[in-house]
């Protein structure tokens, strides 16, 4: 239960990254492309238990995270709404909130074209009823350029994008997982279950506990994030350190997490001591 470094990793057999085939992907029924109307009407939404703090306050939501997650459901639902090259049907400036829209413009050089297509995620997004949604392939690129990469100096291919987004989105799918075997020992304080409120990258920002298990002669962590879950009204951070692992062709996953807990609360220390406990008595 909890942090996946807690008991040695399942061996994963070491295999060189495969090319996925391409996946065919019909467009949604809402889209404009499609030439017939829907034969069937969309499932009804599913309300959240009555016990549920939503239900008790009157105000609204607020959402939670970047900007680009406002219309990040464009890109999820059909391409072909937000515009040509992705920038909105408007122009560069998003009326409904005067904010830009997701960067999924092109890069200037950029040897190839990239899809805008989003993909969303089963992470809730606190303050809202919709989930997170991963960036495009295009947003991936343009993040990556941001941070100083230069594309030329490796031997890219369009598939190697798609590829990259997978392990991506399996790597932030691991990490909630995780989470939520944390979050089980409060289910009886939050009935509807957890939702991410914002998250962080701490790559530069080693954790304690990843330079102490360095001292003992591991490796590094060659990342780290912080994820602020919301409890039902209650702010929990949680620490996840990003461990190089074998590839899994099938699954993308190719990280060993150790998730956990922050040591900022009595409440997250308990919750530390009695899973060791258990573990170290099982």
């Amino acid at each position: 239960m909890g942090s996946t470094m807690s008991s040695p990793a399942p061996t994963v057999k070491a295999e060189a990254v495969m090319v996925a085939p391409d996946i065919g992907l019909s467009p949604p029924q809402g889209c404009p492309m499609h030439r017939e109307p829907p034969k069937s009407s969309p499932s009804p939404t599913v309300s959240p238990p009555s016990e549920c703090p939503m239900h008790q306050s009157a105000a609204p939501p607020v959402p939670q995270g970047p900007v680009h997650q406002e219309r990040a459901y464009e890109f999820v639902e059909c391409p072909m709404k937000a515009g040509p090259q992705g920038v909105g049907p408007n122009g560069d400036i998003d009326p409904a909130n005067m904010m830009p829209p997701p960067n999924q413009v092109p890069a200037p050089d950029q040897p190839f074209s990239l899809s805008v297509t989003r993909e969303e995620s089963k992470i809730p997004r606190a303050g809202t009823d919709k989930n997170w949604v991963y960036p495009s392939e295009q947003m991936f690129w343009n993040a990556m350029l941001r941070k100083g990469w230069r594309w030329k100096e490796d031997d890219l291919a369009p598939q190697d994008m798609s590829n990259i987004i997978r392990l991506h989105n399996r790597n932030n799918e691991q990490a909630w997982e995780e989470i939520l075997k944390w979050e089980a020992l409060h289910a009886e304080e939050c009935p509807c279950g957890p939702s991410l409120k914002r998250f962080g990258g701490k790559a530069k920002e080693i954790s304690p506990r990843a330079r102490l298990r360095h001292w003992m002669g591991y490796e590094l962590p060659y990342d780290r994030h912080d994820w602020i879950v919301d409890r039902c009204g209650k702010e929990v951070r949680y620490v996840i350190d990003y461990y190089d692992g074998d590839v899994d062709k099938d699954t993308y996953q190719f990280s060993i997490l150790d998730v956990r807990p922050a040591f900022d609360s009595l409440t997250a220390v308990w919750d530390r001591m009695r899973v060791a406990w258990w573990r170290w008595s099982s």
